[in-house]
């Protein structure tokens, strides 16, 4: 039987991110991205499974009240956490990077259609990151890009 996570007011926690780019991705991209960003301190326990948690600034706009399962105990050193200055996080949690460039271009066949891919070249702020997207998405979301 597992035991439920449970933290005390005034614990340092982990809050859960995912990444996102708007667009489909062929393969496993984004291995190396974070998956949690703080450490936060917990300000109070509403009920057995969710918490209230002191966010920075940068962090406005995202409501304050989260489930247990979206924290994780912070056991590490506080000097190493990520700064959220170099992440992005939407209201959904979700931490956003934007295209730079389209570095190159090709066709893939399958038995019955032709994609028409684009490799992007990502703002990342884990270094140089690409990736290949459907032209179709990348032109419609992102149309500054083919001028």
């Amino acid at each position: 039987m597992v035991k439920p996570l449970e933290f005390k007011e005034g614990d340092k926690v982990l809050l859960k991110v995912s990444p996102w780019k708007g667009v489909v991705h062929f393969g496993n991209k984004g291995k190396l991205s974070p998956r949690f960003v703080g450490s936060f301190k917990i300000i109070e326990r509403i009920g057995p499974v969710a918490y209230y948690l002191e966010l920075p600034d940068e962090m406005q706009g995202i409501h304050d009240m989260f489930h247990v399962s979206n924290l994780r105990k912070c056991l590490a050193d506080e000097t190493l956490a990520m700064p959220l200055k170099d992440v992005q996080v939407n209201e959904k949690l979700k931490f956003m990077e934007e295209p730079i460039q389209i570095e190159d271009s090709q066709t893939k066949f399958l038995k019955r259609k032709r994609l028409k891919l684009v490799k992007v070249i990502w703002n990342s702020q884990r270094g140089p990151e690409f990736t290949w997207e459907l032209e179709s998405e990348m032109k419609r979301k992102y149309p500054h890009l083919f001028t």
